[in-house]
């Protein structure tokens, strides 16, 4: 399968790296310097797990910041962009995921997305209803940082908003590299 995550923070990083354990990954930034990184095999986030992976693990893992090449021929999308808070509008800040959507769509439009990023209640729904796509999932992250793929490959919970076989092929995939 392949598989592309786009974000390559904690919630990202760990599940490249997770992921490319048995399937292909491409991961997405527009950071040049945690692309190269990443593709000279050195985590650029502090974990020592991932670290750890990307140094001594076979991983089918490649970043790049050319997003035509990291949606083209990809079997499913993972959104781990940042969402941050804003105390001041009390809202978050999610212009990266409709920039993600809208790139997907000029690509891939029917390719299924799952976002892995803290949004606000309401948020799937209104993007399956604006840009006119139902396989949008939400898949809430439950990680810590410095361990973030310690968590994912030993998670508390595994949640993925949706029935369809596109939710449920999800839900197994991580089960079954966790």
């Amino acid at each position: 399968m392949n598989i592309t995550i786009v974000g390559l923070g904690y919630v990202g990083m760990s599940l490249a790296t997770l992921l490319a354990q048995e399937q292909r990954v491409l991961a997405l930034d527009i950071d040049e310097k945690k692309v190269k990184k990443i593709n000279d095999k050195i985590s650029p986030i502090e974990d020592k797990d991932i670290r750890d992976y990307l140094k001594n693990k076979k991983l089918n893992l490649i970043a790049t910041t050319n997003y035509k090449e990291a949606y083209t021929g990809t079997d499913l999308i993972i959104i781990s962009t940042p969402t941050n808070y804003d105390p001041n509008t009390n809202e978050f800040d999610v212009s990266s995921i409709h920039l993600v959507i809208k790139n997907i769509l000029t690509i891939i439009p029917d390719c299924p997305i799952f976002i892995k990023s803290t949004l606000p209640v309401g948020l799937t729904n209104d993007l399956r209803n604006n840009y006119s796509k139902e396989n949008i999932f939400f898949s809430p992250e439950f990680l810590r940082e410095g361990r973030a793929l310690a968590d994912n490959l030993n998670p508390s919970r595994i949640i993925v908003g949706g029935k369809t076989s596109e939710a449920k092929l999800f839900g197994k995939l991580l089960t079954s590299i966790s």
